[in-house]
Formats: C-alpha cells, sequence, structure tokens
C-alpha cells in the first residue's frame, strides 16, 4: 500500500486523482479574491456575479494547474479578467446603480449627535470615496488590499504573483495619487 504525503500547500483538499478541490480553494482563497474584483469593479453590486463566474471558470478549467502553488496567481488573473469583462458588459448600467447605491448608503448612515461633526465626517468620507474611484484600477485594487483587507505588502506581493519591492513602490505611487486628488477635490471654490 502506498503511503500518500499530504500537499505543503494550504490549497484545500485533492482527490484521489490529485485534482483539486475548487470549493476549498474558493473558499480560502474567495475574500481577497472579492476584494480585487470589487476594485477592478469600481461597485460592490456585481461581486458576486463575476465571484461566480470565476469559480465556475476555475472549476471547468480547460487544462489542469502543473504547480498547486500557483493557484493563487491564477485566480488572480481569472478575476480581473472576469472582473474587465463584466465592465464591459455593464457600461452605462453600472455608473447609474453605482450612484443611486452610494445616494441609499448616504441616507442610511447613522448620524453623530453633533450635526457639524456629521457633516465634517461625511464631507471627509465623500472625498476619500471620489478621490479612491479617480485612481486608476491597479492603484484602487492596491489600497484598497493593503487598507481594507489590512495585508502586508508581503502578502500582497504573493498573492498578485509581484515582489515585494514592487508592490511598496506601486502603494507609494497610488498614495501619491491619492493625496493629490484630495488635495484638488478639496480646493475651496474661487468665487467669493
Amino acid at each position: 500500500m502506498a503511503a500518500s504525503h499530504p500537499s505543503p500547500l494550504p490549497i484545500g483538499p485533492a482527490s484521489r486523482d490529485g485534482s483539486i478541490d475548487w470549493s476549498a480553494v474558493l473558499a480560502e482563497h474567495g475574500r481577497w479574491l472579492r476584494t480585487v474584483i470589487r476594485a477592478r469593479l469600481g461597485e460592490p453590486q456585481g461581486v458576486d456575479e463575476v465571484m461566480q463566474e470565476v469559480s465556475l471558470a476555475a472549476v471547468a478549467q480547460q487544462a489542469p494547474i502543473v504547480d498547486p502553488a500557483r493557484v493563487g496567481g491564477w485566480l488572480y488573473r481569472l478575476a480581473v479578467r472576469h472582473a474587465l469583462l463584466h465592465r464591459r458588459s455593464q457600461g452605462r448600467r453600472r455608473k447609474l446603480v453605482d450612484r443611486y447605491a452610494r445616494a441609499a448608503q448616504a441616507e442610511t448612515r447613522a448620524r453623530p449627535a453633533d450635526p457639524l461633526t456629521w457633516l465634517l465626517a461625511d464631507e471627509r468620507d465623500r472625498l476619500v470615496r471620489l478621490a479612491v474611484d479617480e485612481l486608476p484600477p491597479k492603484d484602487r485594487e492596491l489600497l484598497l488590499l493593503k487598507y481594507t483587507e489590512d495585508w502586508s505588502c508581503r502578502q500582497i506581493a504573493d498573492r498578485l504573483g509581484l515582489s515585494a519591492s514592487a508592490v511598496e513602490a506601486r502603494l507609494h505611487r497610488a498614495r501619491a495619487r491619492l493625496r493629490a486628488r484630495l488635495d484638488r477635490l478639496a480646493q475651496p471654490c474661487d468665487g467669493d
């Protein structure tokens, strides 16, 4: 009887024929893939639909993955491709849905007791959202992974298939572009 050696890679269980258990792999990578998809789409509404497309494409892959250690990078590329396809198919409708979603979020947000505090916080949030939305998708993606997922540069590099120094440089440039957009958006109106 041949002894089976457990895989040193945390990609989930495999069947006897060595195929990957996609439900386990997608459950493991799902959270950060959703963040990547969200960054590429620029809206939360299509994330589930694109994630479903990614899951279907992963299960129905044409060629088996040779190196299971690279499944994260392969899923990343698959998620980006499907996110871009989704954006293309949505077009103008995506912008309209996004506008309505933001209006609904603003109405349901709890207001602090002090109206001035609420107004300043609401304005700050609005400016940051506008500035982030104006960023190129790759900048938005890196910033969201860094600050919403609280990932280190090494974690981002491992998931996206980049070097840590490349991630640090890209984050530095993305932060600089975000600061420039915030400065531009926060300029007082000329007319007084």
